[in-house]
C-alpha cells in the first residue's frame, strides 16, 4: 500500500524552464534596446550554446553531473553552500555568467564588455522575477496532503533550490522532508539518494512512488531503489531507454494512479 509520495521540485511542480526562458527573453530584449543590431533570439541561442560549452570545460564538471545542476542554473546561482566543491562554483560563477554573455555577444558580431557585464548581472535578477508554479500543483498537493505523506526529493545546489522555494513559499508546508542533493551528496538516479528519503520517512520502496518529470533522474533512480515511478510527460517524449511504471500528461492524473496502486 502506497503512504507516501517523492515529488520532483523543477519541472515537475514548478515550470523552471519557462522561467529560464521567460528570463532569457527579457535580458535579451534590454540587450536589443541598447544595440538593434542584436536580435533577441539569436542572442538568446548564443548565450544558451555558449554557456554550456563553458560549463563542460570547468573542472567542476563531473561535480555538478553528480549533483544534477545544469548550466542555466549556474547563470544565476550563487552556491553559498560550505562545501568545498560549492565553494569552487562560487568563485567560477561571476565568470563564467560574464564569459557566456560576452562570448553570446561576440556570435552576434557586437563586442561590448560593458553591456556583457550588465547582461550577466540583469539575468539573475529576471530569473528571480519569474517563478513559476504549474496551475495545478497546488491543487493536486492538497488533494493528496488528505492521504499520503508528502517528500520532495530535488537535485540542486542547496542554496539555489532553497532560493526556489523561499520565492514560492506555498510549496513548503505541504512537505514532511526536504531531501535536496547537493546536501546528501549525490544527486537523482543515485540509488542512495532515494534511501536516504525513504529511511526519513521510515518506510520501504514499496510505501512510496515517485512523481518526476526527466526520465535519465527521476524515474532512473526510481527504479535502481525499486520504487514506483510516475512520469509525467507533458512535452509527449519517447521514453528511450528507461521505462516509467506509469506515465501521465499531468500532475493532475497523478490521485487516479494513486487510487490503481492502492
Amino acid at each position: 500500500m502506497i503512504k507516501a509520495v517523492f515529488f520532483d521540485l523543477d519541472d515537475t511542480l514548478l515550470w523552471d524552464q519557462k522561467s529560464v526562458q521567460k528570463a532569457f527573453t527579457a535580458t535579451c530584449e534590454y540587450a536589443h534596446e541598447h544595440d538593434n543590431r542584436i536580435e533577441v533570439e539569436e542572442l538568446e541561442h548564443a548565450v544558451r550554446e555558449e554557456a554550456k560549452k563553458l560549463y563542460a570545460s570547468y573542472e567542476t564538471f563531473s561535480f555538478t553531473q553528480l549533483i544534477g545542476i545544469n548550466p542555466f542554473e549556474g547563470l544565476w546561482a550563487n552556491f553559498q553552500d560550505r562545501e568545498e566543491e560549492f565553494q569552487k562554483l562560487k568563485e567560477l560563477a561571476p565568470g563564467y555568467r560574464y564569459a557566456s554573455w560576452d562570448l553570446g555577444l561576440q556570435k552576434c558580431g557586437v563586442d561590448n564588455k560593458e553591456l556583457a557585464k550588465e547582461l550577466s548581472e540583469r539575468f539573475p535578477l529576471e530569473r528571480r522575477k519569474n517563478p513559476i508554479v504549474y496551475e495545478e500543483t497546488f491543487e493536486v498537493l492538497d488533494a493528496l496532503k488528505e492521504n499520503y505523506q508528502l517528500l520532495l526529493l530535488t537535485n540542486g545546489s542547496p542554496d539555489l533550490q532553497n532560493i526556489k522555494l523561499e520565492l514560492t513559499p506555498e510549496l513548503v508546508p505541504y512537505f514532511d522532508h526536504i531531501v535536496i542533493s547537493g546536501a546528501y551528496g549525490k544527486g537523482k538516479p543515485d540509488k542512495g539518494i532515494f534511501e536516504h528519503a525513504l529511511s526519513l520517512m521510515e518506510l520501504n520502496n514499496e510505501e512510496v512512488v515517485m512523481v518526476g518529470d526527466n526520465l535519465m533522474t527521476d524515474i532512473l533512480g526510481a527504479k535502481r531503489a525499486g520504487i514506483s515511478s510516475i512520469w509525467v510527460n507533458r512535452r509527449n517524449q519517447t521514453t528511450e531507454d528507461v521505462e516509467p511504471t506509469f506515465e501521465i500528461k499531468s500532475l493532475t492524473e497523478v490521485e487516479a494512479v494513486l487510487d490503481k496502486l492502492s
